[in-house]
């Protein structure tokens, strides 16, 4: 008879995962903030290194605008560049999503499972949204008016002539004009 595998204990308890968690947690924060602030450092160095400051002091006026032209024309190599880092990129974002979209359509389609009616009574429906500890018990049908049915036959008396009759005599410019004199007599 094959023995059946015993529940193992957990190695680590509870509260010493717990602080294992928050350690990591702390530690993580930590090289997060660290890697920011070498971030910052990096994009310093490179603009000292890039950008050396301007001294525009004891200048004369030409040599100011020839200063201005060469800031420009190195605007524009920037701009030009990340203009064109800024189109492969989207490129390359496009063609990503290109080829997810045909990663899915390989493995095909998603089949959904049938699902089920569930009938559920008003009161688990209450249940559920207020807990368990509130107990309502709602009867639909005892808030409802009551209603005499009645008989529909009493209402409207049925007539038992010949409808052909009833036809007959309304044909015709007779039958129009006492419709027409019917419905004027009232207002006169």
């Amino acid at each position: 008879m094959p023995e059946q595998p015993q529940e193992r204990k957990p190695k680590i308890s509870a509260s010493r995962k717990l602080m294992l968690k928050s350690l990591l947690v702390a530690k993580a924060k930590e090289e997060l903030e660290q890697e920011i602030l070498d971030k910052e450092e990096e994009k310093q160095r490179y603009l000292a290194e890039r950008v050396p400051p301007l001294k525009t002091s004891g200048i004369s006026f030409a040599d100011l605008q020839k200063l201005c032209e060469e800031l420009h024309s190195k605007i524009v190599v920037v701009d030009e560049e990340r203009y064109d880092i800024e189109a492969k990129v989207n490129l390359h974002t496009r063609e990503i999503k290109d080829l997810n979209i045909k990663v899915l359509d390989l493995r095909g389609k998603f089949k959904r499972p049938p699902l089920r009616r569930v009938r559920v009574s008003a009161d688990a429906i209450l249940r559920s949204l207020l807990g368990s500890k509130h107990k309502v018990s709602m009867d639909l049908r005892a808030n409802l008016k009551s209603v005499k049915k009645e008989d529909s036959k009493e209402k409207r008396p049925v007539e038992d002539s010949d409808w052909r009759k009833n036809v007959e005599a309304m044909s015709g410019m007779e039958g129009r004009k006492k419709m027409f004199d019917a419905a004027k007599s009232p207002t006169q």
